[in-house]
């Protein structure tokens, strides 16, 4: 068990490392705000970082956030425990936005759009207020495989969740460290490492969520076609502009050839 966990976290913090190097993730005296929610990506993705903080030829500094967001039953101990246990500068935020989304959205009608609403900005708030330079959040190679579906499939656009990106205001840059890990790799890692894992569902059932279906859609072509959702990762990395058909990324009207309007009809 000791060697597949060691051989499982030299995995993750290559695939970490690499990633944070390829999009510049984190740079000489950052101010890192680690968003932890209690599950296990955000928990793996602590521990990397912590672990790549002590080795990396840069110095940066790390300050965990947890947003608790009043969920019926949320266990409030366990993290401040964990997160004493383990001697990280930490945070948490208390906002009622459960009985916001209940009040305002119909029975039946998905919370989770409104419930990420209101928590990205109150993630941005504390970002402000503690001065972080970077947020962390915890996604993986699977979310942003899915999210390119959803946005596919129901949303018209060849869009999915950047590694790195500015917010509206211009005023925080969100960075996604857990960019190349598979989803597989990090509950088996979480599971060796026993972390003290919160569950999801505190909101309440979501069965009907369309992110479920793509993730069914996807685990079943994994099932059929093994490495299909590595490979679409990587073609997202591989994109050829001149092979769609956004105008806006590539300048089709003004498209010529190197003879165009040069050539000449001898009629005689």
């Amino acid at each position: 068990m000791l060697a597949d966990l060691n051989r499982l976290e030299r995995r993750l913090r290559k695939q970490t490392a690499k990633a944070i190097t390829d999009f510049n993730m984190i740079e000489d005296s950052d101010r890192v705000l680690v968003c932890l929610s209690g599950g296990k990506d955000s928990y793996t993705m602590l521990n990397i970082l912590l672990t790549l903080q002590k080795n990396a030829p840069i110095r940066f500094n790390i300050i965990v956030m947890n947003l608790d967001q009043k969920q019926p039953g949320f266990p409030a101990e366990i993290l401040p425990q964990y997160l004493t246990s383990i001697g990280v500068d930490y945070l948490i935020v208390e906002e009622d936005t459960y009985s916001i989304v209940q009040d305002k959205l119909a029975t039946g009608k998905t919370t989770c759009s409104l419930c990420s609403r209101l928590r990205r900005g109150m993630i941005y708030r504390t970002a402000t207020e503690v001065g972080a330079t970077k947020i962390a959040l915890g996604h993986h190679r699977d979310d942003i495989v899915e999210t390119f579906f959803l946005n596919l499939f129901f949303g018209g656009k060849l869009k999915t969740m950047p590694p790195k990106l500015i917010n509206d205001e211009q005023n925080h840059i969100v960075i996604r460290p857990l960019a190349y890990c598979a989803e597989k790799d990090l509950e088996a890692f979480a599971n060796l490492m026993n972390f003290p894992i919160i569950p999801c569902n505190l909101c309440g059932s979501q069965e009907n969520l369309q992110r479920k279906k793509i993730k069914l859609m996807l685990n079943e072509w994994e099932e059929e076609y093994p490495g299909r959702s590595e490979i679409i990762f990587r073609s997202l990395q591989n994109s050829e502009p001149s092979h769609l058909l956004d105008n806006k990324l590539y300048d089709f009207f003004n498209m010529r050839t190197e003879t165009s309007g040069k050539l000449s009809i001898d009629l005689s």
